[in-house]
């Protein structure tokens, strides 16, 4: 009967995060598909061969930061507290600093990839966008990731169950957002 019932705790936390995931999902398909999206996305050489890599690394990089804050709750090493708090400020600078790298990083190899396929192609363009994309996101998502671990654990949820859907609404919706935002911001600038 203790694995039935834990197994229901677990599907039972995780499934309004799950269903708040799928419905977030189908929104950045939609701004991914308009209009909008399209016309940035042909307006750059490059942009097409960067997003899927974008997005993913949203999930890695903070992911693996969801994780740590969830073992240290567990462990009992962080407080779910919005106090200073020397591990957890560590990781949340690392995991900006990761993010911000891995940004710049893809932006690179997008501009190395169109120009072997004869695409021409703007470096300065690719990572100006990525930076600010990059910055977007990991304002946002170390903020919301964070604060609803925090008060879900505090509510009793195993942050287990949300850290993943959390990392990949953010990454994706919002994701593509902040990119759409800096193709425009840098399209000025450029």
């Amino acid at each position: 009967m203790a694995g039935r019932s834990s197994a229901w705790d677990i599907y039972r936390q995780a499934m309004p995060v799950i269903f708040i995931s799928l419905i977030a999902g189908l929104f950045a398909g939609t701004v991914l598909g308009s209009e909008t999206m399209r016309n940035g996305i042909e307006s750059v050489p490059g942009i097409l061969v960067l997003l899927p890599a974008f997005l993913a690394t949203r999930g890695g990089v903070y992911g693996s930061l969801g994780a740590r804050i969830s073992s240290g709750l567990h462990q009992g090493i962080i407080e779910p507290r919005f106090t200073f708090d020397k591990r957890l400020s560590n990781a949340v600078i690392a995991s900006f600093i990761n993010g911000m790298v891995v940004s710049i990083f893809i932006a690179v190899v997008a501009f190395v990839v169109v120009g072997l396929l004869g695409r021409g192609g703007n470096l300065i363009e690719l990572v100006g966008i990525m930076a600010i994309a990059g910055f977007l996101s990991a304002i946002l998502m170390l903020t919301v990731l964070v604060s609803v671990v925090f008060i879900g654990y505090r509510k009793g949820i195993d942050p287990d169950n949300l850290v993943g859907p959390i990392v990949t609404t953010l990454g994706d919706v919002f994701g593509v957002i902040f990119l759409l935002i800096a193709i425009y911001v840098v399209g000025l600038v450029v």
